[in-house]
């Protein structure tokens, strides 16, 4: 049976104890690894979200403006009206 040098024990000892931290440093990467990824999801949720009330309030816009013109008519219109019975 070799017997082992102190100096080797202790290089054992010191990459035991890297492969230890690296396990941890590993689970804790997962860890952050899975909560970016639930962050992600919520957000391109809400992406979804805020671009569909966009669309609907671009809609409503859009509707507004084409109706612009016959509010504009209809308001000469009374304003014209106003004024004959006035001058009646």
């Amino acid at each position: 049976m070799q017997s082992y040098s102190g100096g080797m024990i202790s290089e054992f000892h010191e990459l035991s104890e890297k492969i230890d931290l690296l396990a941890a440093m590993t689970q804790t990467l997962r860890r952050e690894n899975f909560h970016l990824r639930e962050a992600n999801a919520a957000l391109t949720a809400e992406n979804m979200n805020n671009l569909q009330r966009m669309g609907e309030a671009q809609r409503r816009i859009e509707a507004l403006l084409q109706n612009i013109p016959a509010l504009v008519q209809a308001g000469l219109s009374e304003a014209a009206a106003q004024s004959e019975e006035k001058d009646a």
